[in-house]
């Protein structure tokens, strides 16, 4: 690991810095990369997925930082950094991961997947059939989309729209010998690599363009042509209190990210300084916003390796089980499944037990059960109008039955695909709100209407994750599925503050956010604090909150023990003399990505508080979203949940623990425990 601090110099600093901690998370998804123990093509796909994270980095947290700077904003913030400080130090750390990412393709992965039939191409080393196979490729598919843009007196610099990939070309007139530039965009909507035709070997496409740049430039000599990337703000803010229209609002803003400021300029290191220097001075960057890589720009295209039919290359497939006391349900009837319900909580967790005959058999079962009167969803992320929980919904409002969908069009990168979801739901009869001003509405409930014959009951599913059947089979997440008709009523209650006028702030046993989840959680804390025999313990994305951390601090100084599990940025620091010498911090990262969040308060002789839900410890969670949360209170499913946290506290495979002096340290294996490896077991263990 890197010594990059995100507490910067100050060994005092009581929170650490958010962004340099999430560095360090994408860090540790660089080091599965890494990890010769990883299976090739996982590690690629890692690769993939961190080259895309610290895209979405730039493109909100440096963006972010920017604005704050050229605001003239020079106060620091509780980690004792000012915004012009830490975007010195991201550049430090980005300069070294991407390099050492880039060196990782090349020096170790390009070689291990030649051994292994997969190989990457220089067009330089291609044979004359090879060659002409590209020509053939080029000629009837890239050629007519490409659209090379002088940049003259008469041609002014052209926009380079966000993260797009290009060439810059360099063309010397032979009648007066002047040399001219162009940019050509390599088109986002082909492939990132052109494959040949044994499907096994791989050339950058932009090395098929550059090999043609004379079909380009006829009559002109091509001095030289050089790759560059450029990454923009696409982060906004709707006034929703001044929109007349919320849809019609963030298409506008939609249309306003593709003008964001300019926040990062990738390119190759054989770039020659004369071009370099006209395109920071075209672009108006500073040496600061480049960043030079020895190529191939944008390693996010490697998604496109992770489909090759090649499965020895792959973790094992994953066959998720049925939830033992669903499978009974899976006959067809209806009835079998509510009345499961009715005698009983059901607690699954995705991927081990499958999403399709829990979640997604609740939502059909509802859609076509001619007794079923109403159904309200929320949705954050789906998997689009081709999901069968998208289908479900229409299925019930052709049914006739009264179908409420609140979708979130805010939900950052999917606007446009929840706007375009929300305009079929409205044509299909479907009521379509889009949640309380002000807020996101970041909750995963389902609420169904059933009429059971002896009364009206109300079915809920209360859960971690997105109603989203891809998302589900990569995202560890958990879901209550449940008749209790206290939560029935609290989600009747929530629907109402989120699609009529309801100012309900207090609930039966829901935790909402902002009404309530922030005031229990401190409280539940300060109890742990005051009583002997206290103990937190704690699963989670994030953890930024400065009032949820405080509050540790002093659990911790009181005695308390504080163990947390967090996935992503821990802004806490652990095990400082007097401050937290009591808390312990680990991060589970793997071929999952760990979602759930799990909240334990309480002890062995007192019994134990458990709250699952959609909310992390985060100020936007507690404050600025809408989140819904839910006391698992079956000692049955409590045993469940107790398992996930003691697995995921032993493992030695996945695991990595925070130290006081803010670097995270990878555990020593010692047992040899997978979290994901032993909970699959586990659910199949389970089903047997």
């Amino acid at each position: 690991m890197l010594d990059f601090h995100p507490a910067g110099d100050d060994d005092q600093v009581r929170h650490l810095n958010r962004e340099l901690s999430w560095l360090q998370f994408d860090e540790r998804v660089l080091a599965l990369a890494e990890n010769p123990a990883v299976p090739l093509l996982e590690r690629t796909k890692f690769l993939a997925i961190f080259t895309s994270n610290l895209d979405e980095f730039y493109q909100v947290r440096v963006a972010g930082l920017k604005e704050q700077v050229s605001a003239g904003v020079t106060g620091s913030g509780a980690d004792g950094m000012s915004p012009s400080e830490q975007l010195l130090v991201i550049d430090a750390y980005v300069s070294e991961l991407s390099g050492r990412a880039a060196r990782l393709f090349l020096d170790e992965l390009v070689p291990a997947l030649d051994a292994q039939g997969i190989r990457f191409s220089d067009w330089q080393t291609l044979d004359d059939d090879d060659r002409e196979h590209l020509v053939k490729v080029f000629d009837d598919q890239i050629f007519p989309v490409l659209t090379p843009l002088a940049v003259d007196p008469a041609h002014p610099f052209p926009y380079l729209s966000n993260l797009s990939l290009n060439l810059a070309v360099v063309v010397r007139d032979p009648d007066d010998g002047e040399r001219r530039f162009a940019r050509i965009k390599v088109p986002p909507l082909l492939s990132r690599f052109v494959v040949l035709p044994d499907g096994e070997r791989f050339v950058p496409l932009e090395q098929v363009i550059a090999a043609h740049l004379d079909r380009l430039f006829p009559g002109l000599e091509v001095v030289e042509h050089h790759v560059f990337r450029v990454t923009r703000n696409a982060d906004f803010e709707v006034e929703e209190d001044e929109a007349d229209d919320l849809l019609l609002a963030i298409e506008t803003e939609l249309t306003r990210r593709r003008f964001g400021s300019l926040v990062r300029l990738e390119v190759e290191y054989a770039m020659s300084r004369a071009v370099l220097d006209l395109l920071q001075r075209e672009l108006e960057i500073t040496g600061d916003e480049v960043i030079s890589l020895p190529g191939p720009l944008d390693l996010s295209g490697l998604w496109a390796l992770y489909d090759l039919d090649r499965p020895d290359l792959k973790f094992p497939p994953l066959v998720s089980v049925t939830q033992p006391r669903l499978a009974a349900t899976l006959n067809g009837e209806h009835q079998n499944l509510f009345a499961t319900l009715r005698e009983g909580d059901v607690l699954v967790q995705h991927p081990y037990d499958s999403f399709t005959t829990s979640v997604r058999a609740f939502l059909e079962a509802a859609a076509t059960d001619p007794q079923v009167l109403a159904i309200k969803i929320t949705l954050y992320r789906t998997s689009g109008r081709s999901s069968p929980i998208s289908q479900a919904l229409l299925d019930a409002a052709a049914e006739g039955k009264q179908v409420v969908a609140l979708v979130e069009l805010k939900a950052r990168f999917d606007e446009e695909a929840n706007i375009e979801w929300a305009r079929v739901l409205e044509e299909a009869g479907v009521h379509v709100a889009y949640g309380v001003v002000g807020l996101k509405t970041h909750t995963k409930t389902c609420l169904v209407v059933r009429d059971d014959g002896d009364a009206v009951r109300r079915y809920a599913h209360v859960g971690t994750g997105n109603y989203n059947d891809k998302t589900a089979r990569i995202y560890e997440d958990l879901g209550l599925l449940t008749a209790d008709p206290d939560i029935g009523a609290d989600l009747s209650d929530l629907f109402n503050v989120l699609t009529g006028y309801s100012r309900q702030s207090d609930y039966r046993k829901l935790l909402v956010a902002p009404t309530t989840f922030r005031r229990r959680m401190l409280e539940l804390i300060e109890r742990e604090r005051d009583a002997e025999d206290g103990h937190i313990l704690a699963k989670m994305n994030s953890l930024v909150d400065s009032r949820i951390i405080e509050g540790l601090y002093a659990a911790s100084q009181a005695g308390t023990p504080v163990d947390l599990i967090v996935r992503g940025v821990c802004c806490l620091r652990p095990g400082v003399p007097g401050l937290s010498e009591n808390v312990r911090v680990r991060s589970i990262v793997g071929r999952y990505l760990e979602h759930s969040r799990i909240y334990r308060f309480g002890s062995p002789t007192r019994g134990y508080d458990y709250v699952i839900g959609s909310g992390d410890w985060m100020p936007r969670n507690l404050d600025r979203r809408v989140e819904a949360l839910v006391p698992i209170e079956d000692p049955s499913l409590q045993a469940r949940l107790e398992e996930i946290l003691q697995v995921c506290l032993h493992d030695d495979l996945l695991a990595w623990t925070l130290q006081p002096d803010t670097t995270w340290q990878q555990v020593e294996p010692t047992v040899g425990l997978d979290t994901h490896q032993t909970l699959r077991e586990r659910a199949r263990q389970r089903l047997r």
